[in-house]
């Protein structure tokens, strides 16, 4: 299993998207095996889903993401966590211990409109 978080300064990021970078988890066994942090590629619609799911990622989490994004992960056979805020640490133990729920989005904006926070 791979997780990718969306993240800025260790904290879960309100924008999928926009973030400045995602947290990668790898878990086995029930627990973290290996972690890394990479830079966001960038944000063209559509492409995101695609490249994480070409890195093996089975499952986002994140403050926000549009309904679009999140369809286009469903495509890929991604699950998406969405609504979640904290530090990301903090959140990868409550996926482990299967009590992550997903809530609504923290990224509420008009198509086009990327002016979360």
């Amino acid at each position: 299993m791979i997780i990718a978080v969306a993240t800025e300064e260790n904290m879960v990021a309100q924008h999928f998207g926009r973030c400045p970078e995602y947290t990668i988890f790898k878990l086995a066994d029930g627990a973290v095996s290996e972690e890394k942090v990479i830079a966001n590629p960038g944000h063209e619609p559509g492409f995101l889903p695609g490249y994480l799911a070409q890195m093996g990622v089975n499952c986002i989490i994140a403050g926000g993401m549009g309904p679009r994004a999140q369809s286009l992960f469903t495509n890929e056979n991604i699950k998406t966590y969405i609504g979640i805020s904290g530090p990301i640490k903090e959140v990868i133990e409550a996926y482990l211990s299967g009590n992550l729920q997903s809530g609504e989005s923290t990224c509420d904006h008009p198509q086009g409109d990327h002016s979360c926070g």
